[in-house]
């Protein structure tokens, strides 16, 4: 793949494990040059491995995206060795399954700056460059619990709410200032990533996301499909379209269906594998990939995705419709007449 091929430059947070794994393969396979930004060496390293052999550049930085002076000393060594950032993937996140009031101020917090913070934190560095070339792209990956928050997630869900106010106060000053500089949300569902296996927890069982659970290439390919035409806003996956409209037209209910439900429907009945250690504070050592441990259960596609990703044929195809249906009724309207 040569340099004709090359769609740019793109950052990536939390670029090591998870979804933020998978999205860097899918970035790199459609043409991007890919920064891998996460804490554990191992990770980055197998991370920047597989871009490079996609016949992509790569460069991978041990990072705390918490620190803001780190993420913007991160840019300045991706930008010298990759040249200028036109995509940048706000992804890294942490937690814990804990009640709010069984959660310490410092996890809470910790939980917080990354997921909040680090969005704020990369928001800030992207911007910082792209605005002034008048070009870019800032993704940040949002969750269907930033529209309804559910029962030990309260971190979590809290960070992923703001990042939405947040970036919404952002878009309004691109937009007054005429910036051409693009910024979306794409709200995730549930997906089978290592998160639950090195989630912060007390509990005895083993937690899972609430399902139905997909595998983390159908956000990936979200992502990649956003980077490739951008839009404002997009929810992936069925659940997620459920749950934000579900919230908006009938609130009372999803309080109590969440509260019956999301509380054990966050544990694993049938998975027993060892807990891997927390990794609120610190990396966990090894390389982990994209998949966790439950893709015996994890749907690989989604029709309302498939549907996202090909709205202009089927688009078309409606507008073909409604037009042989006008002539079709026309001429029967003549017959009658």
């Amino acid at each position: 793949m040569g340099d004709a091929d090359n769609r740019g430059v793109a950052v990536v947070t939390g670029g090591s494990a998870g979804l933020g794994r998978a999205t860097v393969r899918e970035l790199a396979a459609r043409g991007w040059d890919v920064a891998v930004l996460a804490r554990g060496q191992d990770g980055i390293d197998a991370t920047v491995d597989e871009v490079r052999a996609a016949g992509r550049r790569a460069v991978g930085v041990s990072v705390d995206v918490a620190d803001a002076a780190a993420v913007d000393a991160a840019a300045d060594h991706i930008e010298d060795a990759l040249g200028p950032i036109t995509l940048w993937v706000n992804n890294a996140m942490a937690g814990m399954i804990a009640e709010f009031l069984d959660t310490t101020a410092s996890d809470f917090e910790r939980a917080t700056a990354v997921t909040y913070g680090g969005a704020v934190n990369g928001t800030r560095s992207a911007l910082r460059r792209m605005v002034p070339r008048g070009r870019g792209h800032v993704i940040q990956i949002g969750s269907a619990l930033a529209h309804r928050g559910i029962p030990l997630q309260a971190a979590y869900c809290g960070a992923k709410h703001a990042i939405h106010g947040f970036t919404d106060s952002v878009v309004s000053e691109l937009t007054r200032n005429g910036s051409e500089v693009a910024v979306s949300i794409i709200d995730m569902p549930a997906l089978n990533t290592v998160q639950f296996n090195w989630v912060a927890s007390d509990f005895s069982k083993h937690p899972q996301p609430v399902p139905p659970i997909f595998q983390p290439e159908v956000g990936a390919r979200a992502v990649a499909d956003v980077a490739d035409r951008p839009r404002r806003r997009t929810w992936v996956g069925e659940s997620t379209v459920g749950l934000v409209l579900g919230t908006r037209f009938a609130g009372r209910f999803m309080d109590w269906y969440l509260a019956k439900n999301a509380y054990d429907g966050q544990f694993a009945v049938d998975h027993h594998e060892p807990m891997l250690p927390a990794n609120l504070y610190e990396p966990v050592t090894g390389d982990h990939g994209a998949r966790g441990v439950f893709t015996a259960e994890a749907r690989s596609g989604s029709l309302q995705t498939w549907a996202i990703r090909h709205r202009r044929a089927l688009g078309a195809a409606g507008a073909l419709a409604g037009a042989a249906a006008a002539v079709i009724g026309w001429g029967a309207v003549r017959r009658a007449n």
